[in-house]
C-alpha cells in the first residue's frame, strides 16, 4: 500500500520555531539529517506518515495540526480580496490558500489592516456628515463621483431658480396660458419651431430609454412605459432645453461645478426643474396649493401631474414676496439608498438628517400608495411634520420586478395648521406641538444619534463607546455607555 505524502513545510517550520529549536536539534530528535529537514520545510520533500507520528510522539504535536487545511484565516482573506479595491487582483483562491498556509501571521495582519481601513472609512463618512451640517464642503471625502458633487451642491442650496421660473412663465403664456392642452401645445411648438415630431414607441423598440431625440430624422421618441404625466415631462424637458437654453446654462454655471460630466448632470436636473415650472406655473400652482392647504392629491388632479411631480414642485415655492410653506424632500429606494434630497431653504441635514430607520419613508414600502403622516422630534428639540408615500416607476413587463421608491415631504411642525396633513395629527387646536409623548423620537442617523434604548438602532454612535456588559443586556445589541 502506497504511503501517504503530506507537504506541510511551513507548518513544520512554525512548530520548530515555536519550540525554540534549530533545524539541527529537531533533526536529531526525529532521527533525520538536517538537510532532509530543510527540504521538508521548503516543501521539497514530503512529510511521511511515519515521520508525522514521530513528531507527534517526540514533540507532542497533534496530527491534525500538520494535516489540517490552510489556516482558518482563509475566509477572512476572501473577504479582504472581495473588496472592490482588490477584487481584480487575484484570478482565484490558490494564492490565498498558499498565503494562509505559509504565512498565517502575515495573513492575520492583512485582515486586521483591512478591517481598520473599513472602520476608518466609516468614521470618515461620519466626519463628512458633521462637515455638511456646519455648511462646509466635505473635502475629507477626496475624489467624488460627478453625480455626488452635483447632489451635494443642489442639497445645500434652495430648490429655487428664479431665472428659469421667469422663462417658464413666459413660455407657458406663449403656449396658451392656463387651461391650454400643454401636451398638444408642446408638440405643436416643437413641430413649428424645430421641425421635431413626437412619437410614442413601445417598450420593445425602446428597451433602455425614457426619451431619445434622433437628430437625423428630427423625431423625439418617448417610451410607452412612462405614465402620461412622465411622458409629458419628457416632452417638456426637450422643449425647455431648446427654449430656455440660456437660462439653464446660467443656472449650471452658477453651481460652480468642477467637470464637464457634473455640468451635464446638473443640466439634466435644471431641465427637469424647468419642465415642472412649465407644467405647474408658479403663481397658479402656489395659489391652488394655499387654497387646498398643500393637499398633493388635489394639486396633482388639478394640474394633470403625478404625485411625485406635485410634491417636488411644492419644494420650489420660494419666490420673493410670494413664498409657500418651506418644505423639504427626501427620496429613497427599498434598500435605503438615498436617491435625492432637496429643500426650499436647502436640505436640513443638521436639523433633520433623514437617516433614521424609524421614519415612515422607510416603512411605506409595506403599504404601497398609502400616505403616512407623523410628527417627529429630533434630539436637539427640532419638530417636523412629515408625510411619506411610495412612488411607482415606469411600467414593468410581466417578468420584470417593478421599480418602487418612497418619498418623504416635510416641514417645520409650526406650519401644521397651513397643511392638510396636519389634520391627521392628534390634539388639533391644542398646543402647537401636541403632547410630547405623541411625537415620534427620531435622530439624524444612527451613528450620529445618542438616543438610548432604541429598538431600531442599526449602528452604534461614534461619540460613545458600546455598553457591552456581562451582567446586563440592553434592549438593543448596540446600547452604549
Amino acid at each position: 500500500m502506497a504511503e501517504q505524502k503530506i507537504f506541510a513545510g511551513p507548518r513544520v517550520r512554525r512548530i520548530r520555531k515555536g519550540l525554540g529549536l534549530t533545524q539541527t536539534a529537531m533533526a536529531e530528535g526525529l532521527a533525520i539529517s538536517p538537510s532532509y529537514l530543510n527540504l521538508i520545510e521548503r516543501n521539497q520533500r514530503p512529510l511521511t506518515v511515519q515521520l508525522l507520528l514521530k513528531m507527534a510522539s517526540v514533540y507532542k504535536v497533534g496530527a491534525e495540526e500538520l494535516q489540517g487545511e490552510a489556516a482558518g484565516g482563509l475566509p477572512a482573506l476572501r473577504e479582504v480580496f472581495a473588496d472592490p479595491l482588490l477584487s481584480g487582483e487575484l484570478p482565484g483562491d490558490q494564492e490565498l490558500v498558499e498565503l494562509a498556509d505559509s504565512a498565517p501571521n502575515v495573513a492575520a495582519g492583512l485582515v486586521k489592516l483591512f478591517r481598520a481601513y473599513k472602520e476608518q472609512a466609516a468614521r470618515l463618512s461620519d466626519l463628512s456628515e458633521f462637515a455638511v451640517q456646519e455648511g462646509r464642503a466635505p473635502a475629507l471625502l477626496g475624489a467624488r463621483l460627478p453625480l455626488d458633487e452635483v447632489n451635494e451642491v443642489l442639497e445645500r442650496r434652495p430648490a429655487w431658480h428664479p431665472e428659469i421660473e421667469d422663462e417658464a412663465d413666459a413660455f407657458a403664456a406663449a403656449l396658451g396660458g392656463p387651461g391650454a392642452d400643454l401636451s398638444a401645445a408642446l408638440k405643436e411648438w416643437l413641430k413649428r419651431e424645430a421641425g421635431i415630431v413626437v412619437r410614442t414607441l413601445p417598450a420593445a423598440t425602446m428597451p433602455n430609454w425614457r426619451r431619445r431625440y434622433d437628430r437625423h430624422s428630427q423625431r423625439l421618441f418617448v417610451s410607452e412605459r412612462l405614465s402620461p404625466y412622465d411622458q409629458l415631462r419628457e416632452i417638456a424637458m426637450e422643449a425647455a432645453l431648446m427654449r430656455m437654453s440660456v437660462a439653464i446654462a446660467r443656472g449650471v454655471e452658477a453651481l460652480k461645478l468642477s467637470g464637464d460630466e457634473a455640468r451635464r448632470i446638473a443640466r439634466f436636473h435644471l431641465a427637469r426643474y424647468a419642465a415642472h415650472a412649465l407644467m405647474m406655473p408658479y403663481q397658479p400652482f402656489r395659489d391652488a396649493a394655499i387654497r387646498c392647504r398643500y393637499d398633493i392629491d388635489v394639486l396633482r388632479s388639478r394640474f394633470g401631474v403625478s404625485f411625485e411631480q406635485a410634491a417636488t414642485r411644492l419644494v420650489g415655492l420660494q419666490r420673493t414676496g410670494a413664498p409657500g410653506v418651506p418644505f423639504f424632500l427626501l427620496e429613497v429606494d427599498n434598500a435605503g439608498n438615498v436617491l435625492r434630497r432637496a429643500g426650499a431653504q436647502g436640505y436640513p441635514h443638521a436639523a433633520f438628517g433623514g437617516g433614521c430607520p424609524k421614519l415612515a419613508v422607510y416603512t411605506a414600502f409595506a403599504q404601497p400608495g398609502q400616505i403616512f403622516v407623523e410628527a417627529v422630534a429630533m434630539p436637539d428639540g427640532g419638530r417636523f411634520l412629515t408625510m411619506a408615500r411610495t412612488l411607482e416607476g415606469p411600467q414593468a413587463a410581466f417578468a420584470e420586478r417593478p421599480r418602487r421608491t418612497a418619498l418623504l415631504l416635510g416641514c417645520d411642525l409650526a406650519h401644521r395648521g397651513e397643511v392638510a396633513y396636519g389634520d391627521a395629527l392628534p390634539c388639533r387646536g391644542g398646543p402647537a406641538s401636541g403632547p410630547e409623548e405623541r411625537l415620534l423620537p427620531v435622530g439624524r442617523a444612527c451613528r450620529l444619534c445618542e438616543r438610548a434604548g432604541c429598538l431600531s438602532r442599526a449602528e452604534p454612535p461614534v461619540t460613545r463607546p458600546l455598553g457591552l456588559d456581562d451582567m446586563a443586556t440592553g434592549l438593543s445589541a448596540l446600547d452604549f455607555q
